[in-house]
């Protein structure tokens, strides 16, 4: 499946004989010699949600929410549900035209993005060549966003990969490029474990709350990103409100053992 271009391999591990080897998740995942994903989804029982969901970057590493996978697993269990995540438990709303999820309240704080030691989170004391005056938050995983008059003049695919592993970020981060334009904002993601993908749900979230913050924009507000747009709601002190559409594009069956 799909949201927006940024794909996902779906195990539902409740109707398999075995677990899948998580060992091997960087192998399913490579799009050369294995399946091919940017981020690998396992699907459990909940005895505190309708479901659990285990999220995999591509190189194998785990993470904690994937707005994108999200509602691809709203669209395959095809209803309203919640979502147990390792960051707490999510819900999703299916209509004909999208999906909508609640993804929770967004973490300000340096000790809950985090960051290596006490800053101000909201305007880090840093730089990366061109690239200041970050804004940290956590949406269920961290991400750092920067606002660029002309996000084509940022060579993220050069950067990204050098602010995600900067030891400033003990758990490396997710690194957001975006340009405001009016009431929309054009967004380019790196994300941590995964590189640069079309489309990153949790990036949007974050990039959405760190513009209506700092006044830039209004909720709700359109995120324009290379595979698609989402549209993002939040007000401070609530929720975070994600709508986009999601895409179911083949399903089959493999040997995992010949990975």
């Amino acid at each position: 499946m799909h949201g927006l271009g940024n794909d996902f391999i779906i195990v539902d591990e409740r109707v398999m004989d075995n677990p899948i080897d998580r060992d091997k998740i960087a192998a399913y995942s490579n799009r050369f010699t294995g399946i091919g994903c940017d981020q690998f989804i396992i699907l459990n029982d909940s005895d505190q949600a309708d479901i659990a969901m285990q999220i995999y970057n591509k190189d194998g590493s785990k993470v904690g929410a994937c707005g994108n996978a999200s509602r691809c697993v709203v669209a395959l269990i095809g209803k309203d549900i919640s979502i147990e995540t390792d960051s707490g438990i999510i819900s999703g709303k299916k209509s004909e035209q999208n999906i909508s999820m609640n993804m929770g309240k967004p973490s300000f704080d340096w000790q809950s993005i985090p960051l290596a030691y006490a800053m101000d989170g909201s305007r880090l004391p840093l730089a990366w060549d061109s690239l200041s005056d970050g804004f940290c938050v956590n949406v269920g995983n961290p991400h750092i966003i920067f606002f660029v008059p002309d996000h084509e003049d940022i060579n993220l695919a050069s950067l990204g990969p050098i602010i995600e592993n900067d030891t400033v970020f003990p758990e490396r981060i997710n690194v957001n490029v975006a340009q405001v334009n009016g009431n929309e904002i054009i967004l380019h993601v790196w994300e941590r474990g995964a590189g640069l993908t079309r489309a990153c749900g949790t990036g949007a979230c974050a990039t959405a709350v760190a513009a209506l913050s700092k006044k830039l924009v209004q909720s709700p507000v359109d995120i324009i990103l290379p595979g698609g747009t989402l549209t993002i709601e939040w007000q401070e002190g609530e929720d975070i409100q994600m709508s986009g559409d999601a895409v179911h594009v083949f399903q089959g069956e493999t040997d995992w053992d010949s990975f």
